[in-house]
């Protein structure tokens, strides 16, 4: 999951940055990335590690899978390296060192369950929140540069939050009838799709970085203290402690290497595109 969401953030933040800019709340921008070999691989390897990351939710706490979608940007970073010749600072260095710890504590603190289902009142409150993010957007996508970014990334990650949330107990549906009869299952779809569609516009609004790293800061949050509360996740006894340094750690060191990655990427992307033959 992790590796499959490093690979998906590195194409489609190329592609993003070689298409016309949307000042609008329209689906169409994800016609247009489309458009791109690179969004499209990109897009296959999200689907792939949301199918891990869905599988996972299965058994595991949100705290512990969330941070570690966010963590993919350690991926990303190194696949910067190796493909686009980003340099690797000893800083950066430290940071893939940290946010490797901090992924180990959660590990570490983080007790296998199952998921209690949602109360049909929490349910009304995810489906309503898709016309409240999708509302928000709307009037968000006036915002430019790096606080556009901020603002349309952090929605972002709620709305893959919520889409989060909406996929711990539903993994626990054993039948596909049962699960195509689930209204989660809709819930989760349309956030989704709200969510890309979002972190689009915030690839576009010229910080990259500050996009993902307001969307995994947005995405881990909510959805963490929603499963604790609500979904049974748990904790082993005695190792809360470690559990709140891991997360505190991870999210941390993942917004901290954000701050890498633009300004070698729009460097180099179109010249690495070029030479590999992706793009439109």
């Amino acid at each position: 999951m992790v590796a499959a969401y490093g690979v998906a953030n590195l194409l489609q933040s190329m592609a993003a940055a070689r298409t016309t800019v949307h000042h609008t709340f329209d689906p169409q921008l994800l016609v247009r990335l489309a458009g791109h070999r690179a969004y499209l691989l990109g897009l296959g390897c999200q689907v792939l590690g949301f199918v891990f990351a869905f599988l996972a939710r299965r058994d595991l706490p949100l705290f512990l899978v969330q941070a570690s979608v966010a963590a993919g940007l350690g991926v990303t970073a190194l696949l910067g390296v190796l493909i686009l010749k980003w340099t690797l600072p000893l800083a950066e260095i430290a940071l893939l060192i940290l946010l490797l710890g901090g992924i180990t504590a959660l590990v570490l603190s983080a007790r296998p369950a199952h998921s209690r289902q949602l109360p049909t009142s929490a349910v009304a409150g995810l489906a309503v929140a898709i016309l409240v993010i999708a509302v928000l957007g709307f009037f968000s996508v006036r915002l430019h540069g790096a606080p556009g970014s901020v603002v349309l990334g952090s929605l972002a990650g709620v709305a893959f939050s919520a889409a989060a949330i909406a996929a711990r107990p539903l993994a626990n549906e054993h039948t596909f009838g049962g699960l195509c009869s689930d209204p989660l299952l809709y819930v989760l779809i349309a956030h989704s799709i709200v969510g890309q569609l979002l972190l689009g516009l915030a690839m576009q609004r010229g910080s990259t970085t500050a996009a993902v790293a307001a969307m995994d800061a947005a995405g881990a949050v909510p959805a963490a203290i929603v499963g604790l509360l609500l979904l049974g996740d748990r904790i082993h006894p005695g190792r809360e402690w470690l559990a709140a340094v891991g997360f505190v750690v991870t999210l941390a060191t993942v917004i901290a290497l954000t701050r890498y990655a633009e300004p070698q990427h729009h460097h180099s992307s179109r010249r690495v595109l070029t030479d590999a033959g992706v793009g439109a």
